[in-house]
């Protein structure tokens, strides 16, 4: 389930926000607050806790802060929850101020259920792209940065893979990888793939080029060594 907290001060928007929220497959209500400073408080516990907020809705304009500067103090909490603005501010200037500052999509008040729910599947869709149930994923390539914003923003992912690489058999080789409990071989992830180990090798070691995959060399006593690729590690 994705995490939502409602930042608006009226509070009838804020509960028909909240009625926006429960009708969606996938999105929970952490919490509905009418201040900036509220906004910092609950997503600053929250993140403290084992359940942090995914998503804030965010009004731009709030009684007691600039929603701009909430959205830049959002930004410094670990992890910090993504932005949606929700917000009559039509200024280009201020679009900008906010895109800087970690807003992801902007909804213009007055609007419907059915626009809202536009930009939730959006992100669900982005979110599906960049983790899944043990946390953040990494990307095989550009292609994988590029189907996940092309999600968020809701158009076609552009073709961004070299000559002869296939973006769904490099997507199946990493996810192999990826979800092992060691690291594998060629012939490993060819049979579990379904492709000819030559093929795994060769994907193998793209990723592992790119900096996607480790190898692990084994020497034995006779033949040549065997390399075992695993998922690079964050330091």
């Amino acid at each position: 389930m994705i995490r939502v907290l409602i930042v608006e001060d009226e509070p009838l928007i804020a509960q028909a926000h909240r009625e926006y929220l429960d009708r969606l497959p996938g999105f929970t209500v952490h919490d509905v607050v009418h201040t900036g400073n509220a906004a910092v408080r609950v997503a600053q516990a929250a993140a403290r806790s084992a359940e942090p907020v995914d998503l804030v809705l965010l009004d731009i304009g709030l009684p007691d802060a600039s929603g701009l500067d909430v959205a830049a103090a959002l930004g410094l909490l670990r992890p910090n929850p993504d932005i949606i603005a929700v917000t009559s501010a039509r200024e280009l200037d201020v679009v900008r101020t906010a895109v800087a500052r970690g807003v992801v999509l902007y909804l213009l008040k007055p609007f419907t259920f059915a626009a809202l729910r536009d930009k939730l599947d959006h992100y669900a869709a982005y979110r599906a792209a960049i983790t899944d149930a043990r946390g953040p994923l990494t990307a095989a390539g550009q292609h994988d940065i590029d189907r996940a914003m092309a999600a968020l923003r809701g158009t076609p992912a552009p073709v961004t893979s070299p000559k002869g690489v296939a973006p769904r058999t490099l997507d199946a080789v990493a996810r192999c990888v990826r979800e092992a409990d060691a690291p594998r071989t060629a012939a490993e992830v060819g049979a579990a793939v379904g492709v000819s180990r030559v093929t795994a090798w060769r994907y193998l070691e793209r990723l592992a080029d790119d900096g996607v995959l480790v190898r692990h060399t084994e020497y034995g006593r006779t033949g040549r060594p065997q390399v075992r690729y695993a998922l690079r590690t964050r330091s």
